[in-house]
């Protein structure tokens, strides 16, 4: 029985990890539909190609042929690894997962309650910090309030108030209270969002970046040449989001005319991904080459490819995330991500192999360069834009190479002495 369900282990693990089944097909060299295949449990699966499917997944070849036992013991061994400040008797999780099923399931279980409450911290801080919607809607409830407990002292003072002035009061109270009633729901639906909705209502450019991601970030009409702001009237309802979708698309089918995608293709087929080189064969500057990659198809290149684009105020003005890549998305990241030590260094390419802390620390390579926008007269001082292509790095590929470690915001990263620190973390006092 077990055997048999190897195949349902591998394709539960593989959405855990956020990967795509192309994805992980890729990645241990054989097709998408023989993986299909294998995780419906219609091929047996067994030596090497296990392992490398286990490798890929970060798991023992035995959490996917053991089943729960093995998933148990391993979730204990994580648990075992992120205790602050107690060491478990790693060595005898075998015994106490088979005499005590119940509480060792009990324990894996509250450790993962606590891996997705820290993931909840990691978002709400910058939500709540940051988020222009949130800011509004509490300064709305706060200023209703203020109105209503105002008018309510009026009316509470001793003495008679004119009938006339009264009503009026009464009137404004009511208005007051209704308005106080909307908002206070406004405020909680946005609070009780789910992110399975899809429905962005940030900024304009998260509901540009939904509709990309909708799309997997490849617009084969723009691809075709069709008009970049016709797509961009279709895509998104309101003025403000079809007007910054419009500038991100016009970029897009720019970088496409280019650097055509068969071309891309071809150039990738004959050398290793190089952007530099790529820059040279396509006689285009280096951004653009940062830009297209992100925005290929899936399966053109080897590993799934991440974006980040900020002007030289440090805001991001475009983010397109990777599994395991993480930013702020209003402001207060890391200063040590390359997006950001480019722009002290213009017109510089930077490669650096980056490592981001956390539960489980990401390798990725980036690359990045900042340079600045066409000036329009004389005199003119250049604004700045940098822009980060991000692609992950792991196994044997991470081995031997220097990297600099990198953490979300200062409020959540759990590096010691970093230079460029600028407020505690909530992790230092174990939280």
């Amino acid at each position: 029985m077990r055997d048999t369900l190897t195949g349902s282990r591998i394709r539960e693990r593989r959405q855990i990890s956020g990967l795509r089944q192309a994805q992980l097909a890729r990645q241990v060299g054989i097709s998408a539909s023989y993986l299909n295949l294998i995780e419906h449990n219609r091929r047996r699966i067994g030596g090497k190609l296990l392992v490398d499917i286990a490798a890929a997944l970060s798991v023992e070849p035995s959490v996917l042929t053991q089943g729960v036992e093995a998933t148990l013991i391993a979730a204990l061994r994580e648990a075992a690894a992120d205790a602050v400040g107690q060491k478990a008797e790693v060595e005898a999780l075998d015994e106490f997962a088979g005499r005590f099923p119940g509480w060792a399931a009990v324990l894996a279980q509250m450790h993962r309650r606590v891996v997705s409450l820290e993931r909840t911290v990691e978002t709400l801080s910058d939500r709540l910090t940051h988020d222009p919607h949130l800011a509004a809607s509490m300064h709305e409830v706060l200023s209703t309030a203020a109105a209503i407990r105002s008018t309510a002292a009026i009316l509470a003072e001793p003495g008679e108030i004119d009938a006339e002035w009264r009503d009026r009061f009464h009137r404004n109270l009511h208005q007051d209270a209704e308005r106080l009633a909307e908002s206070s729901k406004a405020l909680v639906a946005f609070l009780d969002e789910s992110e399975n909705t899809g429905d962005k209502r940030g900024l304009p450019m998260e509901e540009v970046e939904a509709f990309l991601e909708r799309r997997g970030y490849h617009l084969p009409e723009l691809e075709e040449g069709q008009d970049a702001a016709e797509v961009a009237q279709n895509a998104l309802t309101s003025s403000t989001s079809r007007s910054v979708a419009r500038q991100v698309l016009m970029r897009y089918s720019s970088d496409a005319k280019a650097m055509p995608l068969s071309k891309i293709q071809a150039a990738l087929e004959v050398e290793a991904f190089d952007p530099l080189k790529l820059s040279v064969r396509f006689s285009v500057d280096l951004p653009t080459v940062l830009r297209r990659m992100a925005f290929l198809p899936e399966g053109v290149l080897p590993r799934p490819a991440g974006l980040a684009i900020c002007d030289s105020s440090g805001s991001i003005l475009f983010f397109k995330p990777i599994p395991g890549f993480a930013m702020p998305r209003h402001g207060e990241a890391c200063p040590l991500w390359p997006v950001f030590s480019a722009l002290s260094r213009p017109l510089v390419p930077i490669q650096k192999r980056v490592t981001l802390l956390g539960r489980t620390p990401a390798n990725f390579d980036c690359f990045a360069i900042s340079w600045p926008q066409p000036a329009t007269e004389f005199g003119q001082e250049p604004v700045y834009r940098s822009a980060m292509l991000v692609l992950p790095v792991d196994g044997p590929e991470t081995a031997g190479r220097p990297s600099v470690e990198v953490g979300t915001s200062c409020r959540i990263c759990p590096r010691k002495g970093c230079e460029a620190r600028r407020e505690p973390s909530i992790l230092s006092e174990g939280f």
